[in-house]
């Protein structure tokens, strides 16, 4: 969805898109702005404050913003390898010898009734389990329960700390069923094809994934890449001929199609280090240029006046540059639309 800005509403894109990566709470907001017509931050505010959209952990133990269907079908899907994660995290070791699903069963409760803070179960955990670390305690809780984090966590223009509450409880759900991996994969290629068996075990984090890719493999089509490996896509899925013309987009921070393949170098073929900010998001991120990892950005407030400076990491044309600077100017719209004054930089 990165070619041209599509019609669709934010719920539709946001299902298409399997998913999108929201460690950064904001970052969903100008993934969004970058792919849709007319998207507006409100659009996605009231998708999460009406529970219709939500943030959880799902592919690779990342939190993403996921529609609630999917959150249901994907996290159930994921939960064998969250499990695994937890055992070989220093968390998981932290709690060696411990009777987890005895934790489990003493945390549901507490988070079926109302959110709390990571400090605060950590807290709780901590009155019947004193012998044990209390981060290792909260942190195998969220990790191992369907939670999610509710809003104004995520809500462009509101501040809050993550609070984590049951996704059966804030989405009063039915009862919990599971996308198979056929599907998981068939979903994956709709967005990320053609992609290697490696490719989707990349983005999701499950393993195994070569069984599922023979048993699909008639109704799939397949090509080889530079290197010789095995490629594979859903038959109707479009191809465009390499040669067309790919506009400049701000991508945002953690975007998936910056880590939805074990091969990055089809949209980073420099290998650059991908900038990883911490922070709530909407401030900065990567920039591609005709459909290559070949810049950042930051933008920065003081007062009335905004600031976006993109940083180059390759050569670029007058063409391109302007090309850059008029999607810039129309992102700062869009990030600070209270400044009065804005401003477009490039570093080389």
């Amino acid at each position: 969805m990165l070619l041209a800005r599509h019609e669709l509403a934010a719920d539709e894109a946001i299902e298409r898109l399997v998913g999108m990566q929201a460690q950064a709470p904001l970052a969903p907001y100008v993934g969004l702005w970058t792919r849709l017509k007319r998207f507006e931050h409100g659009e996605l505010g009231e998708l999460i404050e009406t529970r219709r959209a939500v943030r959880i952990h799902v592919m690779r133990g990342t939190i993403h913003l996921v529609s609630a269907n999917d959150a249901v079908l994907l996290r159930h899907l994921l939960a064998p390898f969250l499990a695994r994660w937890l055992r070989s995290s220093p968390f998981g070791r932290a709690l060696d010898g411990a009777d987890i699903d005895e934790l489990l069963d003493a945390a549901r409760p507490l988070l079926d009734a109302r959110a709390y803070t990571r400090v605060e179960l950590s807290q709780a955990l901590a009155e019947r389990w004193p012998d044990r670390d209390a981060n290792a305690l909260s942190y195998a809780v969220i990790f191992r329960l369907p939670l999610v984090q509710v809003p104004p966590r995520g809500i462009w223009g509101a501040t809050g700390q993550a609070r984590w509450m049951t996704l059966t409880s804030w989405l009063d759900s039915p009862a919990p069923h599971a996308l198979s991996p056929s599907a998981a994969v068939l979903r994956y290629l709709a967005v990320f094809g053609p992609a290697s068996v490696a490719d989707a075990q990349a983005w999701s984090g499950l393993t195994r994934l070569a069984t599922v890719f023979e048993r699909l493999r008639p109704d799939l089509v397949t090509f080889r890449d530079d290197a010789g490996k095995e490629l594979f896509d859903l038959p109707d899925a479009p191809r465009p001929d390499p040669n067309t013309p790919a506009p400049p987009r701000f991508l945002p921070e953690y975007d998936n199609v910056l880590f939805a393949h074990a091969d990055r170098r089809r949209i980073n073929p420099q290998r650059h280090a991908i900038p990883l900010l911490p922070g709530n998001g909407g401030t900065s991120g990567t920039v591609l240029i005709d459909g290559f990892f070949r810049a950042t950005w930051r933008v920065e407030r003081q007062k009335n006046t905004a600031k976006i400076t993109i940083t180059t990491l390759a050569d670029t044309t007058r063409a391109e540059r302007a090309a850059v600077t008029g999607e810039a100017e129309r992102l700062l719209a869009f990030v600070a639309p209270a400044a009065a004054t804005a401003d477009v930089q490039f570093l080389a």
